[in-house]
């Protein structure tokens, strides 16, 4: 608070009061300290070394690094330090406060935020012999749980403000506790609440404080941005909510479809990553009337070469794919032609079975010893001349797995 004072009788009115002496400079201090009685003691340091002499005082250092001595220590500093705890509870935690508040005019939310916390500290603190006795202690107690609120909300608006949003909405509870009737903890959690995209929790915080204030401008502003965004999440849901319906319904037909058919399917613990290829009813996938298609992989396993048809329906004969497949650009000799290959399966049981090139799709998959694995139809298409080669190879593979 700035006082007046009246200037005395004998003030020479003479003097300019805005003629206030310059600050010294370094130089200038270096100069008066070598000249001054004290010059034995320090003419034999250099400038550097004075200034770093006085750098180690509160009044001139720039950092707590190079302010100690040998020791690490540096009894000024400590001094100071065990000055912010000299006090009633209430006189620290006050001080840690305004520093605080100083810190957050600067913008310095960190600093600031380390000041909220101490004094919350202090505030918190159980042991009673730290503390100097306050002469009222009803008043003092009244004072403390005036402060911890503030130091909570305070707290939370540099959380806020740090986009320390979980620990904004930590803080915004504390003080609610304290004062279910604070406007800024409403507006500091809700807002929090908000940027984590927890309408409804943001909703209900908003809502709350708007109804204890009703004149509050930016907590009406929030209420409303909040309800938009729970319009926009709602219908979101809403759309969620069918798309999964609509994949359940999609499922239980399907299912169904294929127990009709005839065909079993099974998932092993390792299934290929197909994308969007999938077993699926096609044109409408809630219409049981519709035709299956499959994923199916046609292999060519005497020269380690593949081809992928990602849907298959199940009315197409074998011939039919190999009609536009085969010949294959890398088959050199031409051993494969529709003339000159078998085509395989697997078996449940685990064998190989034969399959006629002239059958459908769905007949090979509906004869009972077949299974679909992964969503994905497997065929191996073998030339006739190294057919038994290769039934060999797959019977001794598979004997040596057992």
């Amino acid at each position: 608070m700035s006082r007046i004072k009246e200037l005395p009788d004998d003030f020479d009115e003479s003097v300019n009061l805005d003629d206030a002496p310059s600050a010294p400079s370094m130089q200038d201090l270096y100069n008066k300290h070598i000249s001054g009685p004290q010059q034995n003691m320090i003419s034999d340091k250099s400038f550097e070394e004075i200034v770093q002499d006085m750098s180690k005082t509160p009044l001139f250092m720039n950092s707590l690094d190079e302010a100690v001595d040998e020791n690490g220590e540096n009894v000024m500093i400590e001094a100071i330090k065990a000055l912010q705890y000299e006090g009633t509870k209430s006189e620290i935690a006050q001080g840690f406060k305004e520093r605080g508040n100083e810190m957050v005019a600067e913008k310095n939310w960190r600093d600031a935020k380390e000041f909220y916390t101490k004094g919350i500290a202090v505030l918190v603190d159980k042991t009673e012999d730290k503390w100097d006795k306050a002469e009222d202690a009803d008043e003092e107690q009244k004072q403390c749980v005036i402060l911890e609120e503030q130091l909570y909300v305070n707290r939370a608006y540099c959380n806020l403000k740090l986009k320390n949003y979980r620990s904004t909405t930590v803080d915004g509870a504390a003080a609610l506790r304290i004062n279910p009737s604070n406007i800024k903890a409403h507006y500091r959690s809700a807002s929090a609440l908000f940027a984590l995209d927890k309408v409804m929790e943001a909703l209900d915080v908003a809502s709350r404080g708007v109804k204890l204030d009703p004149g509050n401008a930016a907590l009406q502003k929030l209420l409303g941005q909040i309800r938009a965004r729970a319009k926009t999440k709602e219908a979101q849901d809403r759309r969620r909510l069918a798309e999964q319906r609509r994949k359940q319904q999609e499922k239980a037909v399907l299912d169904a479809t294929l127990k009709a058919r005839k065909i079993r399917v099974r998932m092993s613990n390792e299934p290929p990553n197909l994308e969007d290829a999938t077993i699926r009813l096609s044109p409408d996938p809630l219409s049981p009337t519709s035709l299956l298609e499959f994923p199916v992989m046609l292999l060519y396993p005497m020269h380690n070469q593949s081809d992928f048809i990602k849907a298959w329906a199940e009315k197409d004969a074998i011939t039919h794919h190999l009609s536009y497949i085969l010949p294959l650009p890398w088959d050199d000799k031409n051993e494969y032609t529709q003339s000159t290959v078998d085509c395989y399966m697997d078996t449940i049981s685990g064998g190989l079975m034969k399959i006629g090139k002239k059958l459908t799709l769905l007949e090979a998959l509906s004869n009972g010893k077949s299974e679909v694995v992964d969503g994905l139809v497997r065929i191996y298409v073998v030339p006739m001349s190294l057919a038994p080669q290769w039934i060999e190879e797959m019977k001794r593979k598979k004997g040596q797995s057992k």
